[in-house]
């Protein structure tokens, strides 16, 4: 199995062929070895074309990409994963993830799909998105095979602690999408004040402060400034003042969020 690293680059709205390809291509020179995809981004053979372009080794990197949400009856699973491989060029998935519990997502047969998947080599581990922590124990307790990671939107507007704790209790991973709320931690005076302390951008902090809580940011970037500038953010060593400012931030700001959003739902 594969590592899981600390820090990985995700490809949300990269819709543009050659924009998409160029970013991943760039992203894994900067040094990035985990790329984030979905099926409902429509890029997964464009992200497969920048692995493959890449003067880095596809067995190199943790691929991950997620379901979507039409696709998550028991027959859907076995067949788009299997396409999902196809498209980004690799034999076997190393984390799929099911994106939302939401329209097509049946428990037993979404779930029962994943550990056949597992059990033949399509994919290597099982992830889930956007779960609340009733739907993750549920989860958790019907498939046989480990549930590895749990992606949600983490920042420091949200800091997720409950799923944070959950994550620690039952040893899986916590991914944060949207890891810089879409750039609005540049306008957090705290986060600004600890960027220029530490000759850093609002950005680094802000994914220097998830690894610090033990969570794997994966923040999408197209621009060759960007997508290098929240790399270096492995760099960047908060003190404990640092994180302590930080965690005394308003954590109620939800960037993803509409009616039918399973915590909408509770």
């Amino acid at each position: 199995m594969k590592d899981f690293p600390r820090l990985g680059f995700g490809t949300y709205k990269l819709e543009d062929r050659d924009e998409c390809v160029e970013a991943v291509k760039t992203a894994l020179d900067a040094g990035y070895r985990h790329v984030d995809t979905a099926q409902m981004y429509h890029n997964e053979e464009f992200v497969g074309e920048g692995l493959a372009e890449s003067d880095v080794d596809v067995d190199d990197v943790f691929v991950a990409t997620k379901l979507d949400t039409d696709n998550l009856g028991y027959d859907d699973v076995l067949e788009t994963a299997r396409e999902s491989a196809e498209k980004l060029g690799v034999d076997t998935i190393d984390l799929l993830y099911v994106h939302w519990p939401l329209d097509s997502y049946d428990e037993d047969e979404t779930l029962a799909a994943l550990d056949e998947l597992v059990e033949a080599g399509v994919i290597g581990r099982v992830g889930l998105s956007n779960f609340r922590p009733d739907q993750l124990e549920s989860a958790i307790e019907t498939l046989d095979a480990p549930v590895f990671a749990h992606q949600v939107e983490m920042h420091p507007m949200l800091q997720q602690t409950e799923l944070r704790e959950f994550a620690a209790d039952r040893d899986h991973r916590l991914v944060a999408y949207s890891p810089i709320a879409r750039n609005r931690v540049a306008d957090e005076e705290v986060i600004v004040d600890i960027a220029e302390k530490h000759d850093a951008s609002p950005a680094q902090v802000a994914l220097a402060w998830l690894m610090e809580k033990g969570a794997t940011p994966i923040p999408k970037a197209a621009s060759p400034d960007h997508i290098r500038d929240n790399f270096a953010a492995l760099d960047l060593d908060l003190d404990d003042e640092d994180v302590a400012a930080i965690d005394g931030l308003d954590s109620t700001h939800r960037i993803v969020d509409f009616d039918e959003a399973p915590w909408n739902r509770a």
